[in-house]
């Protein structure tokens, strides 16, 4: 006997991560500036300046256009063509290592369940989409750069993928996806992601700082803990 009734298909779940202390060891942007550094490419002045910066970052009081102007300098004037030999050095060098076992441990559980990985991240562009690609995930939103005729001005375009502006992204990106998702997963070690973490069906805090390892207790969030067996040059 034949039914007309078609068999339910299970919508996948997405999986988001942040990068930062999250999928690395380590902030990607500190480590770029670092290695501008040591390529030559940008001063030691530019270094701290970026170190005191992510003491505000650290506090949740950063001004993030302050924070992009400032390490956007030494690509400006540059295309995406000259960045990429560095970038593709960078990505090789400095990420690769210090991803945290744990974490592609989960990208991969995400992946055989059949789940859309993205990375959201308050980083530029420039450097998560290469690092994405490396981690095989399938999307990353990150902070857009402005290019005029394919060069690199300095500035920054649309809603900053930082805080609030997470969930703003977030939203934009599933309203262009051709598929509706179950579940929403968020992974993250940051108390500035707490309205992507509160927007989502499963929130994680990944080796918390202290302000979201208080809230997640709070909460009942899970806590996971992921270490690294190697120290990261930062």
């Amino acid at each position: 006997m034949f039914s007309n009734t078609q068999p339910i298909t299970k919508l996948p779940n997405l999986a988001i991560f942040d990068l930062d202390e999250t999928l690395i060891a380590a902030d990607s942007a500190s480590l770029w500036v670092r290695f501008l550094v040591d390529k030559g490419l940008a001063s030691e002045h530019l270094l701290k300046q970026e170190q005191a910066l992510m003491q505000d970052y650290a506090k949740g009081k950063m001004d993030m256009k302050s924070y992009m102007a400032a390490t956007l300098a030494p690509i400006t004037g540059k295309s995406a063509q000259d960045l990429l030999p560095f970038i593709t050095e960078f990505v090789e060098q400095r990420i690769q290592p210090a991803i945290f076992p744990d974490a592609s441990e989960r990208i991969a559980w995400h992946k055989k369940r059949g789940d859309t990985v993205i990375i959201i991240s308050a980083t530029s562009e420039h450097l998560v989409k290469p690092i994405a690609e490396m981690l095989q995930v399938d999307d990353a939103l990150a902070i857009h750069l402005e290019t005029i005729n394919g060069i690199y001005t300095g500035s920054t375009t649309g809603t900053l993928s930082y805080r609030e502006g997470k969930v703003t992204r977030l939203n934009a990106w599933l309203l262009n996806q051709a598929t509706q998702f179950q579940s929403l997963y968020c992974y993250t070690d940051s108390m500035n992601d707490l309205p992507l973490l509160q927007a989502v069906d499963f929130p994680f805090a990944v080796n918390p700082d202290p302000a979201l390892a208080l809230h997640a207790q709070m909460q009942e969030w899970t806590i996971m803990n992921w270490r690294h067996e190697n120290d990261i040059q930062r």
